[in-house]
């Protein structure tokens, strides 16, 4: 049997993925609609995971992260910058890449999420409702400055990904 939070968490990624599927799928543009869905969920999901999740593993492990939550926070640094730019192939392409490996490391039976549940002290029911409540997150527009391609080549190095993208196209 799938636990509540490895269940809703995982929900959530297949919903992403089909956000990002749809949004790709003319393979001429990128659909703004279902993007925009995808992006606000890809954030959303993050935040849920390193404003609930993460600190809730870490209390219930009396201070001391998972193992795995640096990897995580380095990819969500990478994801999250990707997604201050105007979306395009290459970057939707990158963002798969990461959450390949990402997603790997969160669901399963040794994943981030079982091994959440499996502390004592991981209350599953508080947790659950808690992501469940998560809002929306409030997203700005594009930017597409040196500044933010910068930062994004920036995420993806520490987070040791070397993808090279092209954020006009």
């Amino acid at each position: 049997m799938i636990a509540p939070v490895s269940q809703y968490l995982s929900q959530d990624h297949r919903r992403l993925e089909d956000a990002l599927r749809r949004a790709t799928s003319s393979g001429d543009i990128i659909a703004p609609e279902p993007y925009m869905e995808f992006r606000g969920g890809l954030l959303r999901h993050i935040g849920m995971e390193e404003k609930i999740l993460l600190p809730a593993a870490q209390a219930a492990q009396g201070g001391s992260p998972l193992r795995l939550a640096a990897r995580l926070r380095l990819d969500h640094g990478a994801l999250a910058a990707l997604l201050v730019l105007t979306p395009t192939f290459a970057i939707v392409n990158a963002i798969l890449h990461i959450l390949e490996r990402h997603n790997a490391i969160e669901e399963g039976p040794e994943g981030v999420y079982a091994q959440c549940e499996a502390l004592a002290g991981f209350d599953a029911n508080t947790i659950i409702a808690r992501l469940q409540a998560a809002p929306p997150v409030s997203m700005n527009p594009y930017t597409d400055n040196a500044t933010a391609r910068e930062s994004a080549r920036q995420a993806l190095k520490r987070a040791g990904y070397d993808l090279e993208f092209d954020p006009k196209g």
